[in-house]
């Protein structure tokens, strides 16, 4: 697999070619300040994508970051960038504002869900705009050496307050810029999804309410007469998400299962770290034991609900049957807010 650098503003961004090609040369980046946070916006290019997307939620395609056609980047200053003198980017009651969180890379493979999912049948995927920075990762010190559990967890809580600044900031500029509905594909970021949506008018969708609701849908049965419905639940920060996913699931009547501390510590957290050192194979074995740790205690499905979980499977392993990626059902919960409201205004 070839690496691509792609010129980020102050930065160097290594995405494997190949990955993200429902967004090729129809995305808007700029790196600002924290007042104007960078954002993309996916209203002009809408058709385009709807010929390329191929309707899977876990694809490996490339991705070429632009603004116009002949591949220049937009610079501030710039039509494009002009949002402060013209009013909202976006005026369409249906448009969808993401709020980014630490990683970059996992908004990009949400706007990829957005697209694919919101193009699928003839449709047109809704309009959105996006706001993303690197400011979240620099200061949860993500990068570097991979932390202990236990000082990641500490370096979290010490700059919790820093992270929902950052993220009512980009959920104010999102606003501004026309979004009517906003959606936050990050694990970790909806540990204060009170804080960043209280103050706001705005539908926020939360990714454990629309995994609770397409699961209820599903009318599943229990593996085990003497369970009620288990959904297992795999994350790297459980600290801060397991609660949260417990609440809504449980809420809907299902049991939620984890990981014992045992296997947890001995298991995946190896995990990460072979996929750290690059060891792939060490990382696949290590997550299909923790999978199987929780299959074997009558859950019917496993959520992957971590950025690090994802990809590390090949796409053909068939234990991913038993797995979901709630940010699949995020994005499918987004597009029918935006298909529901566009179709209330049409109306009107």
């Amino acid at each position: 697999m070839v690496n691509r650098r792609l010129p980020f503003r102050g930065e160097n961004i290594f995405i494997e070619t190949g990955m993200l090609e429902m967004l090729e040369r129809g995305i808007l980046m700029s790196l600002q300040t924290l007042n104007h946070p960078p954002f993309l916006t996916g209203d002009a290019f809408r058709k385009r994508t709807q010929t390329r997307c191929r309707a899977k939620s876990n694809l490996s395609t490339g991705l070429q970051l632009s603004s116009e056609e002949n591949g220049k980047y937009a610079e501030p200053g710039s039509s494009l960038m002009r949002c402060e003198s013209s009013g909202s980017l976006l005026s369409q009651p249906n448009t969808v504002g993401v709020i980014g969180g630490v990683s970059v890379l996992s908004t990009l493979i949400f706007l990829e869900k957005l697209a694919c999912w919101g193009s699928r049948n003839g449709r047109e995927c809704p309009p959105f705009v996006v706001s993303s920075d690197s400011v979240l990762s620099k200061v949860l010190s993500f990068r570097g050496p991979l932390p202990s559990a236990r000082s990641r967890i500490d370096r979290i809580k010490l700059n919790q307050d820093l992270v929902i600044e950052n993220l009512r900031c980009k959920r104010n500029f999102l606003q501004q810029s026309g979004a009517r509905g906003l959606a936050m594909p990050c694990h970790l970021s909806h540990a204060w999804h009170s804080e960043i949506s209280e103050d706001s008018s705005l539908p926020f969708l939360h990714v454990g309410d629309c995994v609770a609701m397409e699961l209820k849908n599903a009318k599943l049965k229990p593996i085990h007469a003497a369970y009620t419905v288990r959904i297992g639940l795999l994350t790297t920060d459980s600290a801060f998400v397991a609660s949260y996913y417990q609440d809504k699931l449980q809420s809907q009547g299902f049991e939620v299962v984890l990981l014992d501390k045992a296997t947890e510590e001995h298991v995946l957290v190896p995990a990460m770290e072979a996929l750290y050192r690059k060891d792939i194979e060490g990382a696949r074995n290590l997550l299909r034991i923790a999978i199987h740790v929780l299959l074997v205690r009558a859950v019917n499905l496993v959520l992957l609900a971590s950025d690090d979980l994802l990809g590390v499977l090949p796409h053909n392993d068939p234990l991913l049957r038993k797995c979901i990626d709630p940010m699949d059902a995020l994005a499918r919960s987004i597009i029918h807010w935006a298909e529901t409201t566009a179709k209330v205004h049409k109306k009107l």
